[in-house]
């Protein structure tokens, strides 16, 4: 059977309007940038608040979005991952102007690794 080509503009119509998985949304823009709390699931949410203010400390929320939504960290253009998430964490732990306890860093590294997955879903 041979497709016309008003049937495969049919079929591919009916992909386009087919609704994606969301993933999570992102707030505000420049420096201003966050996830939106909304998003986050509530066992998740304490983390999110030692996140928000532990973490713009030293730099922008800006610069964790983006390095979740795209994979690479932007000062240094790694991979931005579960295994980097981790090394962070650890880096973190070590610089006094962090001021975050094992736990909150724990706390930090799961959600960042939560929302990496969420990141990679379609």
């Amino acid at each position: 059977m041979r497709l016309t080509k008003m049937m495969v503009l049919l079929i591919l119509m009916a992909f386009a309007a087919t609704p994606a998985v969301a993933k999570i949304k992102v707030v505000g823009k420049g420096d201003k940038m966050n996830f939106d709390a909304s998003q986050i699931p509530s066992d998740l949410k304490g983390a999110y608040e030692i996140m928000k203010v532990k973490c713009i400390q030293c730099h922008t929320m800006e610069r964790t979005v983006i390095a979740i939504q795209t994979g690479i960290a932007p000062v240094t253009g790694q991979p931005f991952d579960k295994q980097a998430t981790k090394a962070y964490g650890i880096k973190m732990l070590r610089k006094p102007k962090s001021n975050m306890s094992r736990d909150e860093v724990k706390q930090v590294v799961n959600l960042m690794n939560y929302l990496i997955d969420e990141s990679a879903k379609p």
